[in-house]
């Protein structure tokens, strides 16, 4: 008998009518063309539209779209579909790629103070397995049994985005529709003391508002009465508002943590991988974190551990099974992420994220010094980097002419912030047109 015919699939004009039939298509006007796109240019596979992306898969195409470190190279194209022909358990199961992946992320990003690596699918799920190894430590140094281990917390602040898992919904408090009629626990939260730029015309606001949070934080500790099992916190919020703190914030926060026998744990799954300029942003605050949950950028996600984990010594990294899972992140993910890692060290790419992240964060404290009744609050650490806007709905707009009118994207964060985040590798004449578009946006022609 001949073999069944396999019916063709949609073409670019049929994706968006044949993907709502089963899922939400709420996303972009556009379909991606996946061999025409390059760089931080996006290719509408329909219209044949180019658009400039200043939001890189939000936040995490570190190279742009098909780099050419990767599509030039047609051997490693072949290492490539090799590890994607299929997708072995990584914890027990072991190859020549995942060894070669865990020894470049260690050489290129670890921290030899955190020497501990656990990986996984989704930086949802970094965080997660971040805060099981939080309260594995606490409950073994408390003694606690398996009940008395409920009464664990996670000091956090407002304005956290952590993901939509178990735990990471108690934490995450930014847009309610994204964790509305979920049970969660009841973790105390205190203020999230983000700095007002520029930082000499803010300066009494800004100390205000960190003795505000301190003195929450220290009245966190006490109520708790022993039970908090960590402080977690993103060091510079992203979906939150791109909201940045100072070292002497973060620091404070660490000395607490430290006093009150808890560990200090950051979520670096947006900010990390360079994006500001180092390959963690907590290297630029002068801060020693015991986890560092991570992802995005680094296409694989998971945790550094390390600091005080090793004060028990059946921490979780130690002890068979007690954080794991089935696939322990992508194989292909992985060598994929070795070739991007190798080419940010070879090229020396951060150097360039420092003084691009400048010239865009110079750009933006211009275009705020032009339009002062429009643009404010002009931030950035390498390039990651935000304006706000007068409110939600002017925001929304700007985004909208930007998208529609100049071919640019970019993302809202928080209520009024508007924020950037393109590949390392964005020029600055790239920079330039993303600018002229958000300046032109500003207001509708007349």
């Amino acid at each position: 008998m001949p073999a069944a015919r396999v019916p063709a699939g949609p073409d670019a004009r049929d994706v968006r009518q044949a993907l709502a039939r089963h899922v939400l298509t709420d996303g972009y006007d556009l379909v991606l063309d996946l061999e025409a796109s390059a760089g931080p240019w996006l290719v509408d596979a329909v219209t044949g539209t180019r658009y400039l992306d200043l939001f890189s898969f939000f936040a995490s195409a570190p190279l742009g779209i098909n780099p050419s470190c990767i599509v030039d190279d047609p051997a490693f194209v072949g290492e490539l579909a090799a590890a994607a022909v299929n997708k072995p358990s990584n914890p027990d199961v072991y190859t020549v790629p995942y060894a070669k992946f865990v020894t470049t992320f260690a050489r290129v990003l670890g921290d030899p103070l955190l020497p501990h690596l656990f990986f996984v699918d989704g930086g949802a799920l970094a965080v997660e397995n971040a805060l099981k190894a939080a309260f594995d430590w606490k409950a073994q140094k408390l003694g606690l049994d398996d009940r008395a281990v409920n009464r664990l917390q996670v000091l956090h602040l407002e304005r956290s985005f952590h993901g939509r898992s178990g735990y990471t919904m108690s934490l995450t408090n930014t847009d309610p529709s994204k964790t509305a009629r979920y049970p969660k626990f009841d973790w105390p939260r205190i203020p999230a003391p983000a700095l007002e730029h520029p930082l000499t015309a803010h300066a009494g606001a800004n100390r205000e508002a960190e003795r505000r949070a301190l003195e929450a934080a220290e009245e966190a500790f006490r109520a708790a009465d022993g039970m908090i099992a960590c402080f977690l916190a993103e060091p510079i919020q992203g979906e939150g508002g791109d909201n940045h703190f100072s070292a002497e914030f973060l620091q404070a926060m660490q000395d607490l943590c430290h006093r009150h026998d808890a560990l200090f744990v950051l979520d670096e799954v947006q900010s990390g991988c360079g994006l500001t300029g180092t390959a963690w942003a907590y290297q630029q605050l002068g801060l020693r974190p015991d986890l560092v949950a991570f992802g995005k950028k680094t296409q694989v996600c998971g945790v550094m551990g390390g600091g005080r984990i090793g004060e028990v010594e059946s921490n979780v990294f130690a002890v068979s099974s007690r954080i794991s899972s089935t696939w322990g992140g992508n194989l292909a993910d992985m060598v994929r992420a070795t070739r991007v890692l190798e080419t940010i060290e070879r090229t020396s790419l951060l150097d360039s994220v420092v003084q691009r992240g400048k010239y865009l964060r110079d750009g933006l404290e211009a275009l705020a010094e032009r339009h002062p009744e429009v643009v404010t609050n002009a931030r950035g650490r390498g390039l990651m980097c935000a304006v706000d806007l007068p409110d939600t709905e002017q925001r929304d707009a700007v985004l909208r002419r930007m998208y529609t009118g100049h071919q640019v994207i970019a993302l809202p964060c928080g209520t009024r912030g508007l924020r950037f985040r393109p590949p390392l590798t964005i020029t600055e004449s790239e920079l330039d047109q993303g600018l002229e578009a958000l300046a032109a946006s500003l207001a509708p022609r007349g």
